[in-house]
């Protein structure tokens, strides 16, 4: 029988947040962090992973603070390294893989160089990292998919949503269908003080937790594997570039055919490299 959203779901208070998480599987604990969007969960980013991982690892998909169903987190207090760190405590995690989209993977980088010894591997898909000059992306601000999602954030109708999810992904025939659309609308919608707090921080650029420093990335010691879609128009692929040739103990997946989100538009590939690069690293 398929893993289903409520047969995954758990609750658990840590230090600070009440934090929603899913959960199946045993072993090697593998932790899921979902990106920025409006109405992202880890269930929403990562229900196409986690049963496929949880054959080989304990499986932990965490909505972070100021996401999903867990605590609302206004933009002076969003520190999700932290808050992961205090996840990890509150379950007697000592150590584990870190699996991060997006802004989940710009939180894995900023764990790996702030707590390298609770760490163990380092995946992720799509991270912005900050670098000059750029070579491929655009150079006057946002780019075209960070502009389209906060757009989505200031009016999260099931339009708008739409035009998000068709620029987050290569197959928007395939992805981007009116259920899903739908459904991002009201998990989002469902959540007013989430979208409320994100739009209070945009004065500030993007709210987001802190960017990973260029400089720290030769430091970081976990094995790393960074995934990205050939064709993302939010996070263009020259960012896992740069971070190929500064994390030393690293490789690169490049995908074709593929937008910002990997482990959605090629699910089974991803999963295959998950559990090889974690099992075999």
């Amino acid at each position: 029988m398929a893993l289903t959203k409520a047969d995954a779901a758990r609750t658990v208070q840590t230090r600070d947040w009440k934090l929603r998480y899913y959960e199946a599987g045993s072993g090697h604990p593998v932790i899921l962090l979902h990106g920025s969007g409006p109405g992202a969960t880890g269930w929403s980013n990562f229900s196409g992973n986690i049963e496929s991982l949880a054959e080989h690892f304990h499986v932990y998909a965490v909505d972070m603070p100021g996401w999903g169903d867990s605590d609302a987190c206004t933009v002076d207090r969003l520190d999700h390294v932290d808050a992961a760190i205090q996840f990890m405590d509150a379950l007697g995690i000592d150590r584990a893989a870190f699996v991060g989209n997006s802004m989940g993977g710009q939180t894995s980088l900023r764990l790996a160089v702030q707590h390298p010894d609770r760490i163990s591997h380092l995946v992720t898909m799509g991270p912005p990292v900050t670098m000059a000059p750029k070579l491929f992306g655009p150079g006057d601000g946002p780019s075209e998919g960070l502009k389209v999602l906060i757009q989505a954030y200031l009016d999260a109708s099931p339009e708008n949503m739409r035009r998000l999810v068709e620029i987050m992904v290569y197959d928007k025939a395939r992805f981007a269908t009116p259920e899903l659309c739908a459904a991002r609308s009201e998990a989002a919608l469902a959540r007013p003080d989430h979208l409320a707090n994100y739009v209070a921080g945009l004065p500030h650029g993007a709210p987001v937790p802190t960017w990973v420093r260029p400089e720290d990335l030769p430091g970081i010691k976990a094995p790393s594997l960074f995934v990205h879609g050939r064709d993302d128009r939010v996070v263009s692929f020259e960012h896992s570039l740069a971070l190929v040739a500064n994390v030393p103990d690293s490789r690169l997946v490049l995908l074709n055919r593929c937008g910002h989100w990997a482990m959605i538009e090629h699910a089974e590939e991803f999963n295959r490299l998950v559990i090889d690069f974690v099992r075999n690293t």
